[in-house]
């Protein structure tokens, strides 16, 4: 079959090196952001900093901005943000921490009783006359895995968090000097983030998988079952974030919204408004921290399916070292071509005007997926013999290293495409925003319509990308390249994750120039940034539910695969069953999290109204509010409500196969797969739309735009009520659904080997 030109010990150098770039490069895009100082400086340390500062201190003069007392109070907003964000952050984590340990003790109890806790060797799953680990070694290293994944997740979540924190208000400071200094400073700060997520998880799996090798030697089979222990811990630990950072933001942001705006009709982030540093602290601990370690859980999942297929496969079998680690070389390919990539936003071109924004983050999104086409091209021809076996079902289909390059590819492509009708349908550049934004005229009831609408019809072309996808990749490499091709989805996340975490960046920056009394001029250029970075914060949604598809389809087909199941026949009543009770879990979850949302906020409207009633001086600016018990609702709401819809997707796949079977728990994935992806997508486009239809509105950037305002007027306030009715969909609901449908399908692969074993116990009885 021939082999491939590059090495295993260049592999073992190169696939480290790309990871130590990656941090490298995230460090020199802080260092430039923290250039930005947030002391007050006078003219000649303006003017010493560098060549132009002389110049940009004359702007700031010319405009009026050079005002100590305003960096003085964007710094104080930006400790009260960043303070409120951490401590609830290690709040959550302690509740999390004790969930890590108690699951943890499950992996081994469940996967150790398989063989009775049995430290003899045991014939392997898939090659009978080989002998592999005891599976009391299995358990223990799966254990491990979960343990390195879950600390990598919340470690990937909270310094993200950190890098939003410390960015926001010097991207306020920034936005003095002009909208493209603004940008570039927001966009650097997710670039911080991205790398160091992508590159981290690249690390620790590369590290994981060197010292996993020393006990399990050739046995790569037993090696690469436990490594799948490492995506568990990663989504188990995005779950909670996502959940309880998306109740933790939208409690606030409705609270804030419907008495703030709708009430009392003062703007969006204004500082007489008890719930705005809430609001702004949700920004942190939902949209970046919870969407970090989502992100990381995809990436660490779409691996451990491919590297699990690859390890049974003719790789495994002939000791392909360079070969299985194909997975692990493309994700290290991606962080090159993001380097690449980012350069062209921070560096090469400069952005001069509000209308530049949005077309330069679709370009990184262009550019990224053309270089990353040929960085795949490169990575097959060197990683891959020219033919090779994959697994396909007990049997082995012979592929071509041509084949793998298409399934990598049409997975990055089918992303591209999402991305975009994602654009196109949350977007106010275009008609489907505006007629939503034009529905407003007649009230909040055709608002809620008309995005619904909206909503349901952004499913079509993204299901149908995803159907082409997991078509060309099974033809031509069964599940391994499904499972690569979710890879190749994920490929360019450092480049994802940068414009995902640059639209809270900039929504922070937005509130704290409010917040600060800055100017409408200063205030327009951040609303430009934060409307921009609401379209790229639904396509990168878009982009995870994407790949959550294609990473849940690999994992159930291993989970097939490993449960030794023939074939999942709907027909048999015992899948049937399955598949209702897996499509309704999301409607489930869904409900879960959105009553928690609305109870949440239901204690923050009583509270922001019981303030604006009983403090003198409120509303006049007189008196501060008190900012800390909206905070502590929040908080206490959050941790409170994200333990029951927690609880539901991790102990589904736990109770289902041990009481009704592997055949039952095969048709509860499928369902909750195929019913999943559809709610998520619709629910996040919905609640994007609604968002930029009241943004839409409130820049009166056209003639239409200007017919249905100002701020304040009756088509405002109905797009108000549907953007606060949107907030749970596109921030809670919507984004928890694709870690949903993952973490059940890889939850049910780690736990495969005890439900094969001693499943089914109800049908055993009766």
């Amino acid at each position: 079959m021939g082999a491939a030109i590059l090495s295993d010990l260049l592999t073992e150098i190169l696939i480290p090196v790309a990871a130590f770039v990656g941090i490298a490069f995230a460090l020199v895009q802080w260092v430039l952001v923290s250039k930005v100082k947030l002391s007050p400086e006078g003219p000649d340390s303006a003017s010493s900093n560098d060549n132009n500062g002389y110049t940009e201190h004359l702007i700031e003069e010319e405009e009026g901005l050079n005002d100590h007392s305003v960096v003085v109070k964007c710094a104080d907003i930006q400790s009260a943000i960043s303070e409120g964000a951490t401590s609830f952050l290690f709040t959550e984590y302690q509740y999390v921490g004790l969930f890590m340990v108690a699951f943890a003790v499950l992996i081994f109890l469940f996967l150790g009783s398989v063989e009775s806790f049995s430290t003899k060797e045991q014939p392997c799953t898939y090659s009978k006359y080989k002998t592999c680990k005891p599976a009391l070694f299995n358990a223990i290293f799966s254990t491990v895995a979960f343990l390195l994944g879950a600390v990598t997740s919340v470690v990937s979540g909270f310094l993200g968090m950190k890098i939003a924190t410390f960015a926001n208000a010097r991207t306020t400071l920034e936005a003095r000097k002009g909208v493209g200094k603004a940008f570039i400073t927001a966009f650097r700060s997710g670039a911080v983030m991205g790398f160091l997520l992508a590159a981290n998880g690249l690390l620790v799996l590369f590290i994981s998988i060197n010292l996993f090798k020393l006990y399990y030697g050739d046995d790569w089979e037993g090696l690469f079952e436990a490594i799948t222990g490492y995506g568990l811990g990663g989504s188990s630990m995005a779950l909670f974030g996502r959940v309880g950072g998306g109740i933790y933001t939208k409690a606030a942001d409705v609270g804030a919204d419907l008495v703030g705006k709708v009430e009392r009709n003062i703007p969006e982030d204004d500082p007489r408004n008890p719930a705005v540093i809430a609001d702004n602290v949700g920004d942190n601990v939902g949209d970046i921290a919870g969407m970090g370690s989502d992100l990381f859980g995809s990436y660490a999942e779409s691996s451990c399916a491919a590297l699990v297929v690859a390890s049974i496969s003719s790789f495994g079998v002939d000791h392909d070292f360079t070969g299985m680690c194909y997975p692990l070389l493309i994700s290290s390919m991606g962080i090159a071509v993001c380097l690449i990539t980012t350069l062209f936003a921070t560096d090469i071109f400069e952005i001069k005007a509000i209308n530049e924004i949005e077309p330069a983050l679709k370009k990184q999104l262009i550019i990224s997926t053309a270089l990353m086409t040929v960085g795949i091209a490169i990575v097959t021809w060197l990683a891959l013999p020219p033919s090779f076996t994959i697994f396909n079902f007990g049997t082995q289909k012979e592929v071509k290293n041509w084949e793998l390059f298409f399934c990598v590819a049409t997975g990055l492509w089918a992303g591209l495409v999402i991305g975009f009708i994602t654009e196109y349908f949350t977007s106010n550049a275009y008609s489907p925003v505006q007629d939503v934004a034009d529905s407003c005229r007649t009230g909040a009831a055709t608002n809620v319509i008309f995005g619904l609408a909206l909503g349901y019809k952004s499913v079509i072309i993204p299901i149908l990308a995803i159907a082409v996808s997991i078509f060309v990749s099974f033809n031509l490499a069964a599940m391994y390249g499904i499972a690569v091709a979710a890879l190749g989805m994920l490929s360019t996340i450092a480049t994802g994750l940068a414009i995902d975490a640059y639209g809270p960046i900039s929504d922070n920056a937005g509130g704290i120039a409010e917040m600060a009394g800055m100017s409408n001029r200063i205030r327009e250029r951040t609303d430009a940034l934060d409307a921009a970075g609401n379209t790229t914060a639904a396509i990168g949604k878009g982009f995870a539910i994407g790949s959550a598809a294609l990473v849940s389809l690999a994992l159930f087909g291993a989970f097939v695969s490993r449960a030794a199941i023939s074939t999942v026949d709907v027909l048999t009543p015992k899948v049937f069953i399955g598949l209702l009770i897996g499509a309704m879990l999301p409607y489930w979850f869904s409900a879960m999290t959105m009553k928690s949302v609305g109870s949440a906020a239901l204690k923050m409207v009583e509270e922001v109204r019981r303030q604006f009633n009983t403090i003198p001086g409120l509303m006049e600016g007189t008196t501060k509010p008190d900012y800390a018990t909206c905070v502590k609702i929040s908080t206490d709401a959050s941790i409170k409500e994200m333990i029951p819809p927690g609880a539901l997707v991790m102990l589904t796949p736990l109770i289902v196969g041990t009481f009704l079977g592997v055949e039952t728990l095969s048709g509860v994935l499928a369902g909750s797969l195929v019913s999943g992806v559809q709610i998520a997508i619709s629910a996040s486009n919905t609640g994007g739309a609604w968002d930029n239809a009241k943004k839409y509105i409130e820049a009166g950037a056209t003639e239409h735009a200007k017919s249905l305002g100002p701020k304040g007027s009756d088509p405002h306030k109905a797009a108000v009520i549907g953007d606060t009715i949107g907030d749970p969909l596109k921030d809670t609901s919507g984004p928890s659904l694709n870690i949903l449908i993952k973490l059940m399908a890889v939850e049910s692969l780690v736990f495969a080997p005890f439900f094969a074993a001693h499943g089914g116990l109800l049908f055993k009885i009766f």
